[in-house]
Parts: C-alpha cells; sequence; structure tokens
C-alpha cells in the first residue's frame, strides 16, 4: 500500500476565529519561541512531512476588501521565513514550508531567504508563494494601485483580470527564485586554502530574466541550496490557481468537500499540467481539512459549537471542516484517497490541542492501517515526498 502524506498548516491560536479562547489555547504565548518551538516538536513527533506557516502583508480581517473592528480575534503574526529559520536547528527532520507574498515582494530576496533556511534546516526548507490581491496590502507599499475589490466583486470580469495578472506574475516570481536557486553550481566553491581559490567562477551563472514583471541579473548571492531546488507549495480553488500550480510549483493543495469533488478537482489539475506541457515529476496533490479531534464520539463537535457561539457565527472556510475522533478522520482520509490524493494538509481548529490529536491519535490509527510511516525514511523535504534532488539547468555536462 502507497503511504499517505500528511501536513499540517500552523496559523496563530488555530483555525477556528475564537480558537484563542478554548481552554487548551495558550494566548499569551502566540509570539512567544517557546510556543511554536512546541508545534513543530509535536508535528516532528508525530512523523509529518512537513508544516507550513501562514503569514499575509496585513493584519487578519473578517473582510476581504480592508481590515475590520474587530478585537475578539486573534491579530498579528510573526515573520513566516525568519520563524521557521529559527525553528530549523530545534527540529531534525519535519519540513518547514513558510508562506510569502509575490505580488509587493521581490522575488531575489525571497530567494536567498528561502535557500538560507534551507541551509539552516540541513534540506528541509519548502516554501508557498501567494498572491496579494487586496488594496489594503498595497497600501503598505505604496508602489502599484489595487483596486478595492470586495470578494464578490473579485469575481467579476474586472476582478479575474486582476488575479489573471497576479498569477502571470506569480509564475514569472517563482521562476526567477528557481533560477536563482541554481545560478550557483553545486561545486562552484572550491574553497582550496593552499592555492587560495575559494570559487570557481565559470559555475557561477547569470539568469538574465527578463520579462514583463522582472529584470533580474543574478547570481544569487547564496549558494546553491542542499535540496538544489527547495519544495514550492500552493494553495488552489480555481483554473487560474491550478494552472499557476501546473506550471511552477511542485505541490498543491486543494479544498474538496467530499471524495467525488476531489476526483473531479484532482481532474482538472491534471487537465492543466498537459495544457502546460508539464514535464518532470507530476504535481503532488494533497487536499486540505480542518480537524478538531477528540477521542470521546461528539466531544469535537461540541468543542467547535462552543467556539463558534463565542465568536457569534458558525465556522466557514474554503476547506472542509472534520469533528470527531482520530478512528474517523483515518477512515474518511483514507477512503479520500481513493480519489487519487497523494496527501493531506490538515489546519488544527485550535491548537496545540488538535495538532496533538493529530500526532497522537490520527497518526497512530493510520500507522494501524499501514497507511503511514512509522519512522522517518528521508532526512530532506523532498526525500519524504520521493522527489529527486533535481539536476542545476546551468550545468554543462562535460
Amino acid at each position: 500500500m502507497t503511504l499517505l502524506h500528511l501536513a499540517v498548516a500552523l496559523d496563530g491560536a488555530g483555525w477556528h476565529p475564537a480558537a484563542w479562547r478554548d481552554s487548551a489555547a495558550r494566548p499569551s504565548e502566540l509570539f512567544s519561541t517557546g510556543y511554536w518551538a512546541g508545534l513543530v516538536a509535536e508535528a516532528e513527533r508525530g512523523l509529518l512531512d512537513f508544516v507550513t506557516i501562514e503569514d499575509t502583508l496585513g493584519l487578519q480581517s473578517s473582510r476581504f476588501e480592508d481590515l475590520d473592528d474587530r478585537t475578539d480575534q486573534v491579530r498579528g503574526r510573526l515573520d513566516a521565513v525568519l520563524l521557521a529559520a529559527w525553528l530549523a536547528p530545534l527540529t531534525s527532520r519535519v519540513g518547514l514550508v513558510p508562506t510569502t507574498s509575490v505580488t509587493h515582494t521581490e522575488p531575489f530576496h525571497v530567494s536567498i531567504g528561502i535557500a538560507s533556511l534551507d541551509y539552516a534546516s540541513g534540506g528541509r526548507a519548502g516554501w508557498r508563494p501567494q498572491i496579494s490581491a487586496r488594496a489594503a496590502d498595497a497600501a503598505h507599499f505604496g508602489r502599484r494601485p489595487v483596486p478595492r475589490l470586495t470578494l464578490q466583486e473579485l469575481r467579476t470580469p474586472e476582478g479575474q483580470a486582476l488575479v489573471a495578472e497576479l498569477f502571470e506574475e506569480a509564475v514569472d516570481f517563482v521562476e526567477v527564485v528557481r533560477r536563482l536557486w541554481d545560478s550557483w553550481e553545486d561545486d562552484a566553491e572550491i574553497r582550496d586554502a593552499a592555492t587560495g581559490r575559494f570559487l570557481d567562477r565559470d559555475k557561477l551563472h547569470y539568469i538574465d530574466f527578463e520579462g514583463p514583471h522582472f529584470n533580474v541579473r543574478g547570481p544569487s548571492i547564496t549558494p546553491r541550496p542542499p535540496q538544489g531546488q527547495p519544495l514550492v507549495t500552493a494553495l488552489a480553488h480555481d483554473v487560474l490557481p491550478y494552472d499557476f500550480a501546473a506550471r511552477s510549483v511542485d505541490v498543491v493543495y486543494m479544498t474538496p468537500h467530499s471524495r467525488a469533488e476531489a476526483a473531479s478537482i484532482i481532474g482538472q489539475v491534471r487537465d492543466a499540467q498537459a495544457a502546460v506541457g508539464r514535464t518532470g515529476e507530476p504535481l503532488k496533490i494533497f487536499a486540505d481539512l480542518i480537524a478538531f479531534l477528540d477521542e470521546d464520539p461528539g466531544a469535537a463537535a461540541a468543542r467547535k459549537a462552543q467556539l463558534d457561539e463565542l465568536d457569534g457565527a458558525a465556522l466557514a472556510s474554503d476547506a472542509a471542516i472534520f469533528t470527531g475522533t482520530p478512528a474517523e478522520l483515518a477512515e474518511l482520509l483514507l477512503d479520500w484517497r481513493g480519489a487519487g490524493l497523494d496527501g493531506f494538509r490538515l489546519r488544527p481548529g485550535v491548537l496545540p490541542h488538535d495538532l496533538t490529536g493529530i500526532a497522537r491519535g490520527l497518526v497512530p490509527e493510520l500507522q494501524r492501517r499501514a497507511a503511514f510511516r512509522t519512522g522517518y525514511q528521508a532526512a530532506t523535504l523532498r526525500g519524504h515526498l520521493g522527489l529527486a534532488r533535481p539536476a542545476n539547468r546551468y550545468t554543462v555536462n562535460s
């Protein structure tokens, strides 16, 4: 039996807006190093493939178009790349995948940040690029006008044109980053003190990228990362992001609400791969689920209902919401896997409670079904997913 891949998405106190008010939450520690160190240690204890760390260019908000005035929900985050780099030496196997915007940032800076994370972690870095379509985010930078659109307006022709432009830019952004990672050949550093040669200059390459969004000469200031190409991942909900994923990333997260819908989306993703002429490794496809887990039947649903009451509304999400026991979630994951999924990215409803439920409840259930690893077999994130270290595009074979 092919083993499932599991990741968790970490965000503040959890994915329920009222999670910080749960009796098991630790809101006073959300910006402490010990809190995050405990989360990634728990993920590694559960032998998970990787954790993703959320980030945005603006404060969290219950509205898409601008900031709200709510004071009863968590606001504020730590920088995801810096946080991942701090956590890297505290772990030894679990992958670390921070999120960055690709709309108001520069690919050169992101490339060296993720490459440095790959060095700090010994080859366990990943990256989740995301676009920023909010006018409130653009206002922090003042470099480009972004219209103030609601989510409904984002679905109009004007809104879709904006989204299409942002994804076209994202494709170029990832391409620049990937070229910069390759701009040093693996043996560019000679480090021969006797001859005084530290570097073979012929093995550093100008990438000379020219496009409508970026003109980047290169090379990078950081040698090629240990993985060659750190893992690139993306969340996708529709045709445009499916196309972006097919062109640019290694792992795509999708948000089905049933096995049948999972099969349908997988078909669309595979069609996108064919349409863009993707070569090499096919996309790894993960499904996202929000998870509330308790051993006692009904306890997780009751806990979510209490949080809904505190927040003043039932939890709404792009992803399906699961409440139940670890055994019940294991059954659901194995059923949905039959649609063709490679794995799942679970979003714990409350941290650390539901992360513990995943690592100490769900994982043993999957192991009993011979569906999940009983120990790490690789030392790198690409290795966890069975992905080879890619050849450098600039190396000339002699």
